[in-house]
Parts: C-alpha cells; structure tokens; sequence
C-alpha cells in the first residue's frame, strides 16, 4: 500500500514589507533603537536571533524568535530571511511562518539551521508579512 501525503500551504497577500533589514538584537538598547526604525507589521517580529545550543564538538546552531501581535485581529506571519558572515557571503536563508496569532498575544518559536557556528553571523530578514487568520 502506498500513502501520499500532499501539504498545501496557502498565504492570503496583504501589504508587504520587501526591504531587507538586520534582524532586532535582544540587548535592551539595540531592541529599543530597532523598534524606533521598524513601522507597521514589521515591528511585530520583537527578535530574531540565532541560539548556539553546541555541545562536546557537534554543532548545534537554532533560529529563535518573538513576534508581538499589535493588531487587532489574529494573524498569520511569514517571513524570508538570510544568514550573512563577515565576507558578506550568504551561508543560510530560508522562510518562516508564525500563525493564528491572538490579537495583542506573543508567541515564540524556534527551527533548527544547518550553520556550522553562529560567530560573525548577521541576520537579515529580506521580507515580511501579516495576514489576517480566518
């Protein structure tokens, strides 16, 4: 017997934010400088960070992330980002996505990368978007 299994993901379009721009720092001054430059949806994604979780040699390098809904409906967000080091070489990019949340909630989430080490990494996220949830 054969089982296949299809996954389709649908993203209604909204109004979307394409300029690339560092992703928020978790230190109190550069977050508070970056919510000062973020306007609209964007400023939603409160941090966007990697967490170096290696141990005993084996690297172990995740994306983590906040993301505050200041909206007044339940949304849904995706967002492209990208993983720079010091060369300005691309070693990482991929897409995230965030959904169903709650009007004013706050929701965290994490995913593992394929990065050797996060020293000398910078995060850039290259688009963003809120959608509403139905």
């Amino acid at each position: 017997m054969i089982v296949i299994v299809i996954v389709v993901l649908v993203i209604s379009s909204g109004d979307k934010d394409e300029s690339t721009t560092s992703a928020p720092s978790t230190t109190p001054t550069a977050k508070t400088k970056t919510q000062q430059r973020q306007t609209g949806e964007r400023a939603d994604l409160i941090s966007f960070q990697l967490d170096d979780r290696s141990q005993a040699g084996i690297s172990n390098i995740w994306l983590v992330w906040t993301i505050k809904n200041s909206s007044s409906e339940k949304s849904n967000y995706a967002w492209d980002w990208e993983a720079v080091d010091a060369a300005g070489t691309r070693v990482e990019d991929g897409s995230q996505l965030e959904t169903n949340v709650q009007a004013g909630q706050t929701a965290r989430g994490e995913f593992p990368t394929t990065l050797k080490s996060a020293k000398g990494i910078k995060l850039n996220v290259t688009s963003f978007d809120r959608t509403a949830s139905y």
